[in-house]
């Protein structure tokens, strides 16, 4: 049997057991080590048999430090990506615990002391601050290992470049997930005379205007109780629809991209929002059941919930409107990715454990089984697919802000307030929440110098 023939096998005989166990999960919540890990996971006694395993391979022992383990815990089952790294390459990841706090410095202390440590999780601090303080390697010489040039990685090309770092990749992201969305009510739109967004967005004309235009003839409408066009927390997803970042790199050197006039639209969009008295800043885990308001702005962990919760409701979903004049939807998500940290001798293995995650990720017969512990937890069909349509970088563009990791100063909340919290935490807050300034004019003098200081630190 070729290799090729071989993954292949061991990709069906996965998606086969991974199949058997969503049927008979009913309601139980999947139990996971690694938060960002597909929701289907095997246990040893559901892969045994499954395939003839890969004898353990020293190269493809893989030295992991986190604040969360990629092995299973709490008699939890393996996830995919890692059933796929043991089974078929004979891998194994050793994993090393350190607080999320003190991650980075219990990485530093271990690379001086000269202790191997191969692999990292990304998150926005890591990305470029990590980076230029050397803390880890790019993945460009492992490209084989990766599978990057079979096909494999085609629809992921423009969000792998838009990280690129002075012409190398030091983060590929093998997924996207924890997209922001707009939950709705199509039965409340219904009643109210207002377009379904989501007919909107499939026709291309889901956008700002149209946005205001629901939320303003809802409140119009109001009887009683008070009405509001949308409740949650979207500030940041505004401000990735206009497609603007507020630090822009030439591939030489970052830039204060500040007075962009596209981020003044959206800053200006987002006041209008408040000063119309549409925004309800009141915290909610879920879409409200008094019916009140249009729009319920959250990741996609509250949606399982929402459905329970409003049952009658007839919930969907769909991304953040686009600006009027953009060419296409920008999107705020989160990239999924692992880091090669510094000097690590086991580069190809890393590799080809990201290479484990992409196939978990992509491979349909694994993702049919996705959908079905997905649909058990609560989350209709419907909205599954709408959902992974958004993911998918052909029709929404994931959108990246390197000044989300370049420290405290440019993305941190500050125990959220105005004086303390990152530039970013202000122009996504300050305009819908109120504070010190109330126009954008105000707040872009007040972030601007601050963006110039941070930026002196990388260039």
């Amino acid at each position: 049997m070729t290799f090729s023939k071989k993954l292949t096998a061991a990709v069906t005989a996965l998606a086969a057991v991974l199949s058997s166990a969503v049927s008979c999960s009913g309601d139980k919540k999947v139990g996971q080590a690694d938060p960002t890990a597909e929701t289907t996971t095997l246990t040893e006694k559901e892969t045994s048999g499954s395939s003839k395993k890969a004898a353990p391979s020293e190269d493809m022992n893989i030295t992991w430090l986190s604040d969360f383990d990629l092995n299973p815990v709490d008699g939890g089952g393996r996830s995919t990506a890692l059933a796929l790294f043991e089974d078929v390459y004979g891998g194994k990841i050793n994993y090393i615990n350190a607080q999320y706090k003190d991650r980075f410095d219990v990485l530093d202390s271990k690379l001086a002391a000269g202790e191997g440590i191969d692999m990292f999780p990304y998150d926005t601090d890591v990305f470029p601050q990590g980076v230029i303080r050397d803390r880890f390697d790019p993945l460009d010489p492992y490209y084989d290992d990766l599978g990057m040039n079979d096909g494999l990685w085609d629809e992921m090309s423009d969000v792998i470049r838009a990280f690129e770092y002075k012409g190398q990749h030091y983060v590929i992201p093998y997924a996207l997930s924890e997209p922001f969305l707009l939950t709705y009510s199509r039965k409340l739109m219904q009643s109210e005379g207002i377009d379904d967004p989501y007919t909107l967005y499939k026709a291309g004309s889901w956008n700002w205007d149209t946005f205001m235009q629901m939320m303003d003839k809802f409140r119009a409408n109001q009887h009683d109780a008070p009405r509001y066009g949308i409740n949650g927390w979207f500030g940041e997803a505004a401000l990735c629809s206009a497609g603007a970042a507020a630090v822009t790199y030439d591939g030489t050197s970052f830039a204060n991209n500040i007075n962009d006039p596209k981020l003044e639209k959206a800053e200006n969009f987002m006041h209008d929002i408040a000063a119309k008295g549409l925004y309800d800043k009141t915290w909610k885990g879920n879409f409200p059941t008094d019916l009140n308001t249009l729009f319920y702005a959250m990741n996609d962990w509250a949606l399982a919930e929402s459905n329970r919760l409003n049952p009658e409701a007839d919930l969907m979903v769909v991304p953040f409107p686009k600006a009027p004049d953009a060419d296409k939807y920008y999107g705020s998500c989160k990239f999924n990715a692992r880091m090669l940290v510094k000097g690590s001798s086991k580069g190809a293995a890393v590799a080809t454990y990201i290479k484990c995650e992409r196939l978990a990720a992509t491979e349909g017969k694994l993702q049919a089984a996705a959908k079905d512990a997905a649909i058990a937890q609560g989350i209709t069909a419907e909205q599954y697919d709408a959902i992974q349509e958004y993911l998918s970088p052909m029709n929404i563009t994931p959108f990246f802000d390197y000044s989300y990791g370049m420290g405290g100063k440019m993305y941190g909340a500050g125990n959220y307030n105005y004086e303390t919290r990152g530039v970013i935490d202000n122009i996504t807050s300050v305009l819908l929440d109120g504070g010190p300034v109330d126009s954008w004019e105000a707040l872009r003098s007040a972030m601007s110098g601050i963006i110039d200081g941070e930026i002196n630190n990388y260039n």
